[in-house]
């Protein structure tokens, strides 16, 4: 079967179950622990690590018994963990030991000794586990780390070119001997009488095979169209383009099916010999390269374009593009087989570099090519400003294809055979990795839009296909770390060292941890959020509270319920709180200096919400700001002015400053409306006709009355204010509206003057203004008029001769 690749992919599935599964096996205690075995193996490595003289896959095997170890030695620190705190709880219980000289009840001192003793041996298994933890974990990271420099070594190796001709020869007879060798293999088996009569025996499943495996192959995507077409024909159009998809599938699983029936008819004939079983185990890896490559061309570039096509591209091109995806796909097989039957049949280096050479200048050729017309099309997309931002990474991608292509081309022709073939076909199974993403971030963002009845704006806008298009990208981070070299080993190793889980204090937070306070905390939140709205919505509106009040208790309710689901989940994870107390300290130190305006700011809102001075709905005045409170949180409180601009006060201000409420008891205030008649008026009757007009409105009370003052003799008039309670104040403005109107009527039904300012200019030299202006106006000039009134007529005669205007 294939090698490198289908290892890949295999530990890359294994990865991801890692991640996600935690090891199914139960608690090992101390003594189920073999501590002798465990010193003949870390023994044994340790000799291994300083010989270095075996091989990779050897300390491969090595290092994976050494994990298990550390596994259990991770389990058993949990041991004794409750009776351990229960020890050093009643140790605390009795006190703090005597000092030097000092002196205590011998009951108490045999006790406390007594539990001493409990606590050392409650501890010594947990102590052994953690020692040969650290020393499993040490011997496992002196492993990866010579791998990695045998690695880093093979990978920079200079070896022979492959340019030159004298190197081709040799490689041409090592490839025509191995092929010599499957047929005389094959012959030999068919000469054989053991063989014929295997295949004599296995004949009629070995046809059976040979027939479905050939249906399969040249009928299977045919009868999948077919399929395909009726099951279109039968839905809506929403369904028709999930059934596109799935049904698409097909066309790769079908053949790739058949390829593997193919494979095992020819085992089970008997006909092949080793090497023949080699090659031939080579065909399904290469089948799904190439049948794959090709389904990621179709559903990026389908025929006729669409909004499923990832690029704007014509028929042709688009053919063209699959063509050369499947082509990539298919040299990424043949390196694979090639490398497996050099490696096998012993073929020396210069002729492996001979052979895999023109596999690695095509797959070069070809990713210069994809990447320059990656580029190309996205310069075109951004010059028409259709989806610039993914148009501008795909250019940037495109140019970091081209790239490695040349010099993955060149470092192989060179001799850096190992580097080439590393930025060669890597940068090719990034691209389907990265294709195959799209296609899946497109699927369930469909499924989404399919399941909420959302058009495609509002899914691109929506939280969770983003969220679950972030947690696809996880997802995929191991398979683009071993398509990059990275060793199974690596990732189990990352795992292993985020289930340890870190130190903070004396207590130790590993994911199990976490993810019990996440779920414990998650699940009271919500418990909290359901009673909070069935208060709000059903129990609070059939009482006689106040909104502001049940406002005030649904909010207190939450941050009771936050708090509680807090403490249950800290509890229920098992953080000792205890050992963070220093943390806690400084982290209230943090508070007390870098967070102190939020802090004050969080203590004014519950202030607010328990003694509710402001309520949503009263028009308040506080920091020069007037409007209604719309709503009140715990940092800060919304106040829409009257000219419907939204203003958001810090809760602070609402202590520390004064605050003006209009409405906070009732709606009743006092306006006051001020006026000036001329001087000579009959300054009672005025009085009584000003009482008359605010009496008349409906909003002004009786009790009080309103009440009219004589203010004074002003410069111009004698100035009266009217001063009038109205029954909803909420409507001062538009009573001070009407109040003036009808002031204005009443005034000229009466013959009473309002007064307004009046100016007499004097002008004591006029002929020096002539001289400084002789000449007509100008247009500035003629806009900087004085109009005269009777104040012309003392003038002298001459000097008025020109009119009844003065310019200046």
């Amino acid at each position: 079967m294939p090698g490198v690749s289908l290892r890949t992919l295999a530990a890359g599935l294994v990865a991801v179950l890692l991640v996600l599964v935690a090891p199914i096996a139960g608690a090992q205690t101390a003594d189920e622990i073999d501590y002798d075995a465990w010193g003949s193996v870390a023994g044994r490595a340790e000799a291994s690590i300083e010989a270095a003289r075996a091989s990779s896959q050897a300390f491969e095997s090595l290092r994976s018994e050494i994990v298990v170890w550390r596994e259990r030695f991770l389990r058993v620190q949990d041991v004794n963990s409750a009776r351990i705190e229960t020890l050093k709880t009643q140790i605390e219980a009795l006190g703090e030991p005597p000092g030097e000289g000092g002196t205590e009840a011998d009951e108490i001192a045999t006790r406390r000794f007594e539990l001493g003793e409990q606590l050392v041996k409650a501890q010594a298994p947990v102590t052994r586990a953690e020692e040969a933890f650290s020393r499993a974990g040490g011997l496992v990271r002196e492993i990866d780390k010579l791998i990695r420099e045998r690695q880093t070594d093979a990978l920079l190796r200079l070896g022979p070119t492959p340019l030159n001709p004298a190197h081709w020869p040799p490689a041409l007879v090592y490839l025509t001997g191995s092929l010599r060798a499957i047929l005389t293999e094959s012959r030999d088996a068919w000469s054989s009488e053991i063989k014929l009569n295997t295949l004599r025996h296995e004949l009629p499943r070995t046809l059976l095979l040979l027939v479905v495996a050939a249906l399969l192959l040249l009928r299977g995507q045919a009868i999948m169209g077919r399929i395909s077409e009726r099951v279109l024909r039968a839905t809506g159009s929403e369904l028709r383009r999930a059934g596109d998809f799935l049904l698409s599938l097909g066309q790769v699983a079908m053949p790739v099916a058949g390829i593997y029936l193919l494979v095992i008819a020819l085992n089970t004939s008997g006909l092949l010999g080793f090497r023949g079983s080699l090659v031939v185990g080579w065909l399904p890896y290469l089948g799904f390269c190439v049948y794959g490559a090709y389904w990621l061309g179709q559903r990026l570039l389908p025929k006729g374009g669409g909004r499923g096509s990832l690029l704007v591209v014509n028929d042709d091109e688009a053919l063209r593009m699959r063509a050369g995806i499947a082509f990539l796909g298919f040299l990424v097989g043949l390196s694979g087989l090639l490398a497996e039957l050099a490696e096998y049949e012993g073929y020396s280096e210069t002729s492996t570099a001979v052979l895999l050479f023109p596999v690695a200048l095509l797959a070069g050729l070809a990713l210069f090519r994809l990447g320059r017309l990656l580029t190309a099309k996205a310069r075109k997309a951004l010059e028409q400003e259709d989806h610039a931002y993914l148009s501008r990474w795909m250019g940037l991608l495109g140019r970091i294809v081209a790239v490695l292509a040349m010099l993955g081309v060149v470092l192989a022709a060179v001799g850096f055979l190992n580097a080439g073939l590393y930025l060669l076909f890597p940068t090719v199974k990034t691209l389907a990795l990265l294709a195959l993403l799209h296609l899946l971030n497109s699927v369930v963002r469909f499924f989404y839009g399919l399941a909420t009845g959302s058009a495609e704006e509002e899914v691109q806008a929506a939280l969770l296909p983003t969220l679950l298009g972030f947690v696809l990208v996880l997802v995929s981070l191991p398979f683009f770390a071993l398509t990059w070299g990275a060793r199974r080993a690596d990732l189990t190793e990352l795992w292993a060292e985020f289930r340890e889980g870190f130190a903070l204090g004396e207590t130790r937070i590993s994911p199990e941890n976490f993810l019990t306070f996440v779920l414990v905390f998650v699940a009271l939140y919500l418990a909290t959020r359901i009673v909070q709205g069935a208060l709000r919505n059903n129990v609070l509106p059939k009482t006689q509270i106040d909104p502001g009040g049940q406002t005030a208790i649904v909010s207190g309710l939450g941050y009771i319920g936050i708090f509680f689901a807090a403490l249950v989940a800290i509890t229920a994870a098992g953080i000792n709180l205890t050992s963070l107390a220093l943390v806690a300290g400084a982290l209230s130190v943090g508070i007390g200096f870098g967070l102190q305006n939020i802090v004050q700011n969080f203590v004014s809102g519950i202030i607010l919400l328990i003694e509710r001075p402001v309520a949503e709905g009263d028009w308040i005045q506080v920091g020069g700001h007037t409007g209604i409170v719309r709503r009140i949180s715990v940092r800060s409180t919304l106040i829409e002015t009257f000219d419907r601009n939204d203003v958001i006060v810090p809760n602070g201000d609402f202590i520390a400053g004064a605050v003006s409420n209009w409405t906070r008891t009732n709606n009743i205030g006092r306006i006051k409306v001020q006026v000036g008649v001329a001087y000579g008026n009959d300054t009672r009757r005025i009085a009584e006709i000003l009482k008359e007009i605010a009496e008349e409105h409906p909003l002004v009370t009786v009790d009080p009355a309103p009440g009219i003052d004589f203010r004074g003799f002003g410069a111009d008039s004698l100035d009266f204010q009217i001063r009038a309670v109205l029954s909803d104040v909420n409507f001062s403005m538009s009573v001070k509206t009407e109040l003036n109107h009808r002031i204005a009527e009443r005034f000229a039904e009466e013959g009473i003057e309002i007064p307004f300012a009046q100016r007499d200019i004097w002008l004591r030299n006029p002929e020096a203004l002539r001289q400084a202006t002789p000449g007509p106006l100008s247009p500035a000039s003629s806009e900087r008029e004085l109009h005269l009134g009777e104040a012309d007529k003392e003038l002298d005669p001459d000097q008025t001769a020109q009119g009844d205007e003065a310019d200046y």
